[in-house]
């Protein structure tokens, strides 16, 4: 057996969560980027599209280009992380069994598969609309800048929150082909996604605190320690319970929309009861079920206010 086939078995028996059991070209690229995570932001991209319905009719062509501009954009970025942070992986023992330090994926299947992302995203972006088509190198620059931020800063939960956050504001646009109005609710529904990304974020880097400190690597629990930090994302957390009130106050939703955002308030509230410091066990649970739920809650209530 040879050494990438070793590695691959390996991997299969140590998989991080929300990958896929399998050896075909498909599913190595389905867990590189963790497929399953598109969940987290993609219902509040469409949550913008639901918002721009008040002002311009959308269409399902739109709603397709919209699916398929998030999804390539966040392969792109997922794809260039990994390409950009395959050395530090190999040695993480949370990260060493991912598909480019096992070799289930080489150097440049990877990098091909990214610029394929980067231009379907980009053509996307042309077939919805010249503003759209206009911004996209802006977005794909910001989240793929991304990558760096953990060398030079603590707050990366940040960067990777606001590259997020561009997705509600990117579906209404997309729709629109023009800002909202009032102009702030756009802002609004960005700060409440870049908040919450930031917030679960923080959550998702404290295993990695001691290794990231000996590797000279930056986050907030390498700032702050791990109370603190989580301090920190409670604080963020109740930022984006406010600013999904505050988007609501200039967007024309109603009682079923601040039903969904007080369900909102819930799962948030008991993914932060499951994770408290030095006992980090149900780390997974609070950051991808609590999470994957939270949005599709919100953009789920949001569509049923705008459909009764």
């Amino acid at each position: 057996m040879t050494e990438p086939q070793v590695a691959g078995h390996l991997g299969q028996r140590r998989q991080e969560g929300q990958t896929f059991a399998g050896e075909s070209l498909f599913l190595r690229y389905v867990n590189f980027v963790k497929l399953p995570h598109t969940v987290f932001a993609l219902p509040f991209a469409f949550l913008g599209v639901v918002y721009a319905s008040f002002a311009a009719a959308v269409t399902p062509s739109q709603v397709m280009l919209v699916l398929v501009a998030f999804t390539a954009a966040r392969f792109a970025a997922m794809g260039f992380n990994r390409i950009v942070d395959r050395r530090y992986d190999a040695l993480n023992p949370r990260t060493r069994f991912r598909e480019l330090p096992t070799r289930r994926l080489s150097l440049a299947q990877a990098t091909v598969a990214v610029v394929v992302a980067c231009g379907t995203f980009v053509g996307a972006a042309a077939l919805l609309n010249p503003l759209c088509l206009a911004l996209s190198p802006v977005a794909l620059a910001w989240i793929l800048i991304y990558s760096y931020t953990k060398r030079i800063t603590a707050w990366t939960h940040v960067w990777l929150g606001a590259g997020l956050g561009i997705a509600p504001a990117a579906g209404y646009l997309a729709v629109t082909g023009a800002w909202s109005d009032p102009w702030w609710t756009l802002p609004a529904i960005a700060l409440a996604v870049l908040t919450w990304v930031a917030g679960f974020d923080i959550f998702y880097a404290l295993p990695d605190e001691q290794f990231d400190r000996d590797h000279r690597l930056r986050s907030a629990a390498v700032l702050l320690g791990q109370r603190r930090s989580i301090l920190v994302a409670k604080v963020l957390h109740g930022v984006t319970v406010l600013m999904l009130v505050v988007f609501a106050l200039g967007a024309p939703f109603g009682v079923v929309y601040y039903a969904g955002v007080a369900a909102a308030a819930v799962i948030l509230g008991w993914e932060h009861h499951l994770v408290r410091p030095a006992d980090l066990s149900r780390l997974d649970a609070a950051f991808f079920r609590m999470n994957g739920i939270m949005s599709v809650v919100v953009f789920a209530f949001a569509l049923g206010d705008r459909l009764l």
